[in-house]
């Protein structure tokens, strides 16, 4: 709202975006305040939609498309790939594609296999998209903004299990820096990185190591493409041990690409190997306990540190 205020060419594209207020009431009251063609109801037709984000973007207009579940832009992934991150490129920079695509994903409570999807690593290989996730409603405000405000493509990830995650944010404006990681908990005896719901299995899991007494450094790592190097290297320089804490995918995921660049670039300070607890390489079941077992779960991350500790 903030954004669209200050700047008329902010619009919003997407499925129920309007008057219904999003399928979880992330663009709630916009229509009434800004008007439909601000806050544009799209047809159920996602490659046509962000390609209209597209050419939106490129005419100096700064679309937010809203995937009403992550998942759904399968259907777009053409107009990501070929349009959205490489434009600027192939114009020789004629133009700009000040764009930001959001919406829910991850593992819910029973939404089934389509409806629980993770998708950062489908997107991760794109040239020319950022890519960031939201854990708190303070770093969720900074990091919507930074995004609507930067000059390239964004994808920012909301998971769907934190839209009920209440914080008092500060009054005056301010954003976050899409490119930085952030600091959870100091510690001394390994680094825990994570991002999204995990930040919370892994925080959970901290209190029963501090019991124990170990002392875990844990960063959400919040900017997926490029990683904060930065951060992540001085705790690795500290510690010398890394645990990798993600929802996404095993196999390519997030974690596999983190974990190659702490290979290349700390190798010589780390005194354990990197261990990394991912999501299971099955679709999501339906039934609760079978989708609990596919997720990391606090348990795994306290046995996980205990092995790397030795």
């Amino acid at each position: 709202m903030e954004e669209m205020q200050a700047d008329p060419t902010v619009c919003v594209f997407g499925e129920d975006v309007g008057h219904y207020g999003g399928s979880y009431k992330v663009t709630k009251g916009l229509a009434d305040m800004f008007g439909d063609l601000r806050v544009l109801d799209t047809p159920i037709a996602e490659n046509s939609f962000t390609g209209m984000g597209v050419g939106a973007g490129m005419k100096g207009l700064r679309p937010v498309v809203e995937g009403m579940n992550m998942g759904f832009l399968l259907l777009a992934y053409n107009q990501i790939s070929n349009n959205c991150g490489m434009l600027h490129y192939t114009s020789g920079g004629q133009f700009k594609i000040p764009l930001v695509i959001r919406g829910p994903g991850g593992v819910g409570r029973q939404l089934g296999a389509e409806h629980s999807q993770r998708l950062e690593s489908y997107f991760q290989s794109i040239p020319g998209l950022q890519m960031v996730a939201c854990s708190t409603p303070y770093n969720a405000k900074g990091l919507m903004k930074a995004a609507i405000r930067s000059e390239n493509p964004v994808v920012l990830f909301e998971h769907v299990l934190l839209y009920n995650l209440k914080e008092k944010i500060p009054d005056e404006e301010y954003t976050l820096c899409l490119e930085e990681a952030e600091m959870v908990r100091p510690g001394e005896h390994v680094t825990i990185l994570t991002y999204s719901r995990m930040r919370y299995h892994v925080m959970q899991a901290a209190k029963t190591l501090v019991n124990k007494g170990y002392d875990p450094e844990v960063i959400d790592i919040r900017s997926l493409k490029p990683f904060d190097l930065h951060t992540i290297g001085n705790s690795i320089k500290k510690t010398h041990r890394v645990l990798i804490v993600e929802e996404c995918m095993r196999t390519g995921g997030i974690g596999a690409s983190l974990r190659s660049a702490i290979i290349d670039n700390f190798w010589d300070y780390l005194d354990a190997p990197i261990m990394c607890l991912s999501s299971q390489d099955v679709p999501t079941p339906y039934a609760a306990t079978l989708e609990d077992a596919t997720v990391v779960q606090p348990a795994q991350i306290v046995a996980a540190v205990e092995q790397i500790c030795q």
